[in-house]
């Protein structure tokens, strides 16, 4: 199953005199040619022409209520363009919201982890301040919006502030209205409901969007497991409520399965018992508004790679191309993803979302994994494609929804264009993590920026840049750090995202030869310095 598409942060190294229990999160992710120049020899006068009588002012589109309406996505890209409401994105790294500032004015970034050591315009990055293990991403954010560096830099854009996370809950929300801002996503409340894998299966079954075939069971041995389950068959797969699929994903065939996980399966209380099919992971974003659901692009997954990830079934990224599936598969998962969307809508969710598609490979039949309701590790690839250039892209219609500014949208239009091959070229992304069990604190790390890669497989540093677009080739690649010098190296950290064009799998789904080029070549700049002891290690989501 796949795993949602947060990864793990790491936890910031204590002082070097002391003996670590554990890490912890880290110390603060020309004009035109001139014309033509005129000739020297001045030309005969013209007789002037009769004035023309002055073109009446169009009249601004208003609303039943007398506001600005807009029509259309050159009025919304004007509208964000001119955007003085100063909005900010809160989070570990910038890494969901990549480049989102340079389409909508007033955008910023607030985070705790610096990848690019101060050189991105519109990420702040407070001083580290003395703070409680985090445990979280939640925590991260409660902790930036208590810093007073934070508050100091949000108050000084002055007017009313908006917030966007990642992952948030309700003492994020009291925190953020403390700091007069506005959080522009639906309440944490209902994110949670919504984010629970037992309540993503009925919503689904409302909406006419199937999952695997399952029941939804509370089990308390083995042998109550195969009674509630017959019908299954003998392979399973079981799934908790929250967290990672990585981590909370357990693959059961016989006894000695379950009981490797039995404290997790039971203690779980209600859980969702699938029965193991084959099948391929793939994700797709989209956003319901008050105008419908608009739908991104099919995109594949890379999943359980052990070059990447040493958790089986672990996400560790994407791929978006215009053939990642059969036209008749894209077609149904965008179909299904509306209608997901628009029964959203009636439990009062709005806004990005995302859901994970399985399918398999056996039979063709396309089934819903999970919804994860937020931006996620994919929308990096959602919101950089050709249809979000030519366009907007998919988050600008979530800022949108929350602005309060009418607005009229053909969203069929829309859905259709995006759906269109021509307006999908050919991204990958692979999220690298530490896969070996072993500890240790790294002394020299790879900043982020553009890499070239040599005939002969090896990397060279080409120059620093924060825009993925700025990669011209495949033999390019934009790298994200996000592992750092002093931080601890652990089974799980991560280290880096790797994004480049074109794919980083076979036809077959496996990864290719330049995919392990480039991930090997990133993996051996990260040089760390052995701890003794041996240490365990712990780990939280930070995208």
């Amino acid at each position: 199953m796949a795993q949602k598409k947060e990864t793990k942060a790491k936890k910031a190294a204590p002082k070097k005199t002391a003996a670590p229990k554990k890490p912890a999160a880290k110390k603060a992710a020309a004009k035109p040619a001139a014309a033509k120049a005129s000739s020297a020899r001045k030309a005969p006068a013209r007789k002037a022409a009769p004035k023309k009588a002055a073109a009446k002012k169009a009249p601004a589109r208003k609303s039943a209520g007398g506001k600005t309406k807009l029509k259309g996505i050159s009025d919304i890209r004007r509208y964000f363009h001119r955007n003085e409401a100063p909005i900010f994105f809160i989070s570990a790294t910038n890494f969901n919201l990549l480049g989102m500032d340079e389409w909508c004015r007033n955008f910023k970034f607030i985070n705790y982890l610096d990848c690019y050591d101060g050189r991105h315009p519109n990420t702040f990055v407070p001083t580290e301040i003395p703070h409680p293990e985090f445990e979280s991403i939640e925590d991260i954010n409660n902790y930036l919006l208590q810093h007073k560096e934070v508050l100091d830099y949000i108050k000084s854009f002055g007017g009313k502030p908006k917030a966007c996370f990642l992952m948030f809950d309700e003492k994020t929300e009291e925190l953020a209205k403390k700091a007069g801002m506005d959080v522009w996503f639906p309440k944490a409340k209902l994110r949670t409901r919504i984010d629970h894998k037992i309540e993503t299966v009925r919503i689904g079954d409302r909406a006419g969007v199937p999952s695997v075939p399952n029941v939804l069971v509370k089990v308390s041995s083995y042998e109550d497991l195969r009674a509630k389950t017959k019908q299954l068959g003998n392979d399973l797969v079981i799934q908790t409520a929250f967290g990672d699929s990585g981590h909370t994903t357990f693959f059961i065939s016989n006894e000695k399965d379950f009981k490797q996980h039995a404290d997790e399966i039971i203690e779980g209380g209600e859980v969702k018992v699938m029965k193991r099919i084959n099948c391929r992971g793939s994700a797709i974003e989209a956003c319901t508004t008050k105008r419908g659901t608009i739908v991104g692009p099919l995109m594949t997954e890379l999943v359980g790679f052990k070059e990447l990830t040493p958790y089986k079934g672990g996400w560790c990224g994407n791929e978006i191309f215009d053939d990642s599936f059969t036209p008749e598969i894209r077609a149904k998962a965008r179909d299904l993803t509306f209608k997901f969307g628009e029964e959203l809508r009636k439990t009062g969710y709005r806004g990005y979302f995302e859901l994970d598609f399985l399918i398999d490979t056996d039979t063709g039949d396309i089934w819903l994994g999970e919804c994860n309701p937020r931006v996620t590790g994919a929308s990096s690839m959602t919101n950089h494609a050709a249809f979000a250039h030519a366009d907007a892209p998919l988050f600008l219609f979530h800022v949108l929804e929350f602005s309060g500014v009418d607005f009229d949208l053909d969203v069929s239009e829309i859905n259709d264009r995006w759906a269109d091959s021509d307006n999908i070229d050919s991204w990958s992304q692979a999220v690298i993590k530490h896969t070996d069990d072993s500890v240790d604190i790294l002394v020299d790390a790879p900043e982020s920026g553009i890499y070239h890669m040599n005939d002969d497989g090896s990397l060279t540093y080409s120059r620093f840049d924060y825009h993925r677009r700025a990669v011209a080739s495949e033999n390019e690649a934009f790298f994200l750090r996000i592992a750092d010098k002093g931080d601890y190296r652990y089974e799980g950290a991560d280290l880096g995202i790797l994004i480049t064009r074109g794919r980083l799998m076979t036809k077959n789904f496996q990864l290719n030869a330049r995919a392990r080029k480039w991930i090997d070549g990133f993996r051996n700049r990260f040089i760390g310095r052995s701890l003794s002891p041996h240490l365990g290690s712990s780990s939280f989501k930070i995208m």
